[in-house]
């Protein structure tokens, strides 16, 4: 069957009921948990529609893989402590990846909190000590976060999202996480849930930042950029009047994410209504977009050597 492409892709969202909260996948590459569009996996188009999809080069680079994972968090109660390794200590490890992610605050409870980064200098040892005496999070930054709050979160760094935060996340497509401390919760079966404290060891950086939080002027009508790496860029804007983006000259795909508002998205002249709680996902062949209405959104693609 000949699967013709398409000038936008909503899919349908897999929500994931957790012992902490709910997950919204709402693009999603994970395999057997893939979302579909019209019935079709991410991952069938993808190796139906190959480049034209994703960008020469980013298919070059992750052939019939899609690059990025995107959902929705709602914490109801805190997640554990833990960290994902980088590539090459995934691989060691016997994983396809690692996982480097971000995540954009949305509309939160006034007390909603995450830990992001060590705070001061720890070594190894006193890792392992702090794990053992239930004492780790005395040795991780603590934010108070609100709305429009972004956070970047390379492999490596040590983090949490805790109750009350509702936010946006993008990460690379890897289920990967070592679970540090996890305040003695029960599965469950009412077993202690597993911890994975010989893998998170190998897998932290243990530099110390002195804010891990990323900063930026919020503005409306244009474009902000948040996140610069090698897994994704991500923008966000804030419309409140009609703007239009060319993507001519972009050899990738590009992801929109709603956070709040509605708008209607004309791509290369068709039209579809976009809205706060979902994603687009526009293929690389698309040359020109306009969004209107009053929406609040992130844009996120993947530029490849």
């Amino acid at each position: 069957m000949k699967i013709e492409m398409m000038k936008y892709y909503k899919f349908e969202p897999l929500l994931k009921t957790l012992i902490w909260g709910t997950e919204n996948w709402v693009i999603s590459g994970v395999e057997g948990s893939e979302t579909k569009s019209n019935g079709l996996p991410l991952n069938t188009l993808l190796r139906e529609l190959k480049a034209d999809l994703v960008g020469k080069a980013n298919y070059k680079r992750f052939g019939d893989e899609f690059p990025l994972f995107i959902k929705f968090i709602n914490a109801e109660t805190d997640l554990s402590i833990q960290v994902h390794p980088n590539d090459e200590t995934a691989r060691r490890q016997g994983k396809s990846r690692g996982k480097t992610e971000m995540w954009f605050i949305m509309d939160s409870e006034p007390d909603a909190s995450i830990y992001a980064g060590i705070k001061r200098p720890i070594t190894p040892k006193e890792y392992k000590q702090k794990v053992a005496d239930n004492t780790i999070c005395d040795a991780l930054a603590l934010y108070q976060v609100k709305e429009g709050d972004c956070f970047f979160i390379p492999a490596g760094r040590i983090h949490a999202i805790r109750s009350g935060c509702r936010l946006a996340e993008i990460q690379q497509t890897s289920d990967v996480t070592y679970r540090i401390y996890d305040y003695d919760r029960r599965d469950k079966d009412g077993q202690p849930r597993q911890l994975h404290i010989k893998e998170a060891a190998e897998s932290i950086d243990f530099n110390v930042l002195p804010d891990y939080q990323t900063h930026y002027e919020p503005r409306q009508n244009e474009s902000q950029l948040l996140v610069e790496c090698p897994y994704f860029n991500t923008a966000v804007y804030d419309l409140t009047e009609p703007m239009q983006i060319d993507y001519s000259d972009l050899d990738s795909f590009i992801i929109l994410i709603g956070l709040k508002g509605e708008g209607l998205l004309s791509v290369d002249g068709e039209e579809v209504t976009f809205r706060g709680g979902e994603a687009i996902l526009l293929p690389a062949t698309v040359q020109e977009v306009r969004i209107e209405g009053t929406l609040k959104f992130l844009e996120t693609y993947v530029l490849s050597e």
